[in-house]
């Protein structure tokens, strides 16, 4: 080899080599003061819901402008009570630390939870939270002091027991009063468990298979605090369901709220707006339904963006060890291709069983990135295959542009990316630094928060969105930004990942630029307001006025 050629070599080995991913995810938990211990309540007869962990949410509760943290907490079984566990809530000390006010805030109630949804959908300027889990679902008024005082009942959500899951608030027929919509599993309860083995001696875990599905709900908000049912009428009613999260979507770009479904081992459903009260399930006609071989997936977790920057909302759903995660790109004439393998995140997660995903922009360089948290349903899983662990590293799909995809989890943090059995994940900026930080709880465990570090320079321009004809927190608000570098698009959205919830306000990248050219808010009312020359920094927007920082 010359001198040249040896030189050549080295300078295209250089070219190649992958860039540092500009950020890291430092474990804060404990300087946080965030102590928290799920309890699936396991004492050894191996109950089906214990598999599947706590959901979390970021919430500004007290209205400070700070994000404080909610975490989903199960409970004992009947008959094998040993201890007493509750919902947590976190309030945010604006320091970098958190008080435990669960009491304070009337939420220290024992429920054997799942999911969490917060909104505020009575529109008084407070977010409301509702908890998903085993029986009852619950849901909790925010009265603006501190404390919320249960409505279930009064709302007409009572009389209702199911194995529920994730959920979100959307405002489906645009009156400006937000919706919800219920995801629920299958027909469990302790009175009717299966008997599973693997060795015909010892139970195990079962699969959904061994149970029959359960419909959705979906309940419309009358605007006097009560709830109609309307999942028959409105056509979502699919009793062979097996639901575990659940995504807004516009798929057409209608303006007009859609909803994508993640199923375990039944189809995942794509609910079309049809503008009349009514949905018609289109999965299949879109290329959701299935893998690219036909079969069903056992879905987790679902998060929808516009990943590519294309003006069209892709969607990641997390599925089983040995399945591969999904990652469709969406195509203009409503359907959908599933990238996974060509983006590199489908090998790279082959051996992982994923739950909670969402997408965020980590590095603020204007492309939304990918977090998932893994974890397997059994610790003997070694036992059968010895490629797939019960603890497994989260994966941080960092975004290459051009459709591809790197798993950077190592890279950003050891802490980070120690295997954990982790279930939900939640993003939100709590340190108000205009990076976006992650939560990640995990089943029988703790939960963990990671605190963004963004070391490259890049900055970030962020809006708070508030309707006023349109429902208050904004839900189902598309907001772009325009630069040099092209437009990114993001929705104000509930729900996502897996029984978890992230912040409402919405963050875009702007790289070493310091301000956006344009940034045109779409909102649920119909109303369009645009502004120019808008400098990086947090805005926060009231429908019709211009933003203030």
């Amino acid at each position: 080899m010359t001198r040249r050629t040896f030189l050549a070599s080295g300078a295209s080995a250089l070219a190649a080599a992958p860039r540092a991913p500009g950020f890291r995810l430092a474990d804060v938990t404990a300087r946080a003061g965030i102590e928290f211990r799920h309890n699936s309540g396991a004492f050894g007869l191996k109950y089906l819901p214990e598999t599947m962990g706590p959901g979390c949410a970021f919430i500004d509760y007290d209205g400070d402008g700070w994000l404080d943290i909610l975490i989903s907490n199960g409970m004992d079984w009947p008959g094998h009570k040993k201890q007493r566990t509750t919902p947590r809530l976190y309030r945010n000390n604006r320091d970098g630390t958190f008080t435990d006010v669960t009491r304070e805030a009337g939420l220290a109630i024992e429920i054997y939870g799942m999911g969490v949804a917060v909104a505020d959908y009575d529109n008084d300027g407070w977010p409301d939270i509702l908890f998903t889990g085993v029986g009852q679902n619950r849901l909790f008024k925010n009265t603006g002091k501190g404390h919320f005082i249960d409505v279930t009942e009064k709302a007409g959500l009572g009389g209702r027991s199911a194995f529920s899951t994730s959920a979100f608030w959307f405002d489906y027929d645009r009156d400006g009063l937000l919706d919800l919509f219920v995801c629920n599993y299958v027909r469990w309860s302790p009175e009717h468990d299966v008997f599973c083995s693997v060795d015909g001696k010892h139970k195990s875990y079962c699969t959904p298979e061994a149970y029959r599905g359960s419909t959705c709900w979906l309940f419309r908000n009358r605007g006097n605090g009560t709830f109609e049912d309307v999942t028959a009428k409105s056509g979502v009613f699919d009793a062979s369901s097996k639901s575990l999260g659940v995504a807004l979507i516009d798929y057409d770009r209608d303006g007009w709220p859609d909803i994508v479904v993640a199923n375990d081992t039944q189809p995942n459903k794509l609910y079309r707006n049809a503008r009349n009260g009514t949905f018609e399930e289109v999965a299949v006609r879109a290329g959701l339904a299935f893998s690219e071989d036909g079969k069903a997936r056992a879905g987790m977790g679902i998060d929808v963006a516009d990943f590519q920057n294309s003006g069209v909302q892709g969607i990641a759903i997390t599925n089983f060890d040995n399945e591969m995660m999904a990652l469709y790109q969406g195509g203009a004439a409503g359907s959908y291709a599933d990238i996974a393998i060509k983006s590199g995140v489908g090998q790279l997660s082959r051996t992982s069983l994923g739950f909670g995903c969402v997408f965020f922009d980590a590095d603020l360089d204007g492309r939304l990135d990918l977090v998932a948290a893994n974890g397997h349903i059994d610790a003997t899983v070694r036992n059968i295959r010895s490629n797939v662990g019960y603890a497994q590293p989260p994966h941080m799909f960092l975004n290459e542009g051009g459709g591809m995809f790197r798993d950077v989890a190592r890279e950003v943090g050891a802490e980070f990316s120690t295997p954990k059995v982790a279930r939900g994940v939640a993003c939100g900026d709590f340190d108000r630094d205009g990076d976006v930080d992650v939560l990640v709880t995990t089943n029988q465990g703790p939960a963990y928060l990671y605190r963004n570090d963004v070391s490259n320079g890049n900055r970030a321009i962020r809006f708070k969105l508030t309707g006023l004809k349109s429902n208050r927190d904004a839900i189902g608000s598309v907001v772009r930004v325009f630069t040099p570098d092209g437009a990114q698009l993001r929705m104000v959205k509930t729900g996502s990942s897996y029984l978890s919830q992230s912040e409402l306000a919405v963050t875009f990248g702007l790289g070493r630029r310091e301000s956006a050219d344009r940034v045109v808010i779409e909102w649920p009312s119909g109303r369009t307001d645009e502004f120019k020359g808008l400098r990086a920094g947090s805005y926060e927007c009231v429908e019709g006025q211009a933003p203030k920082s």
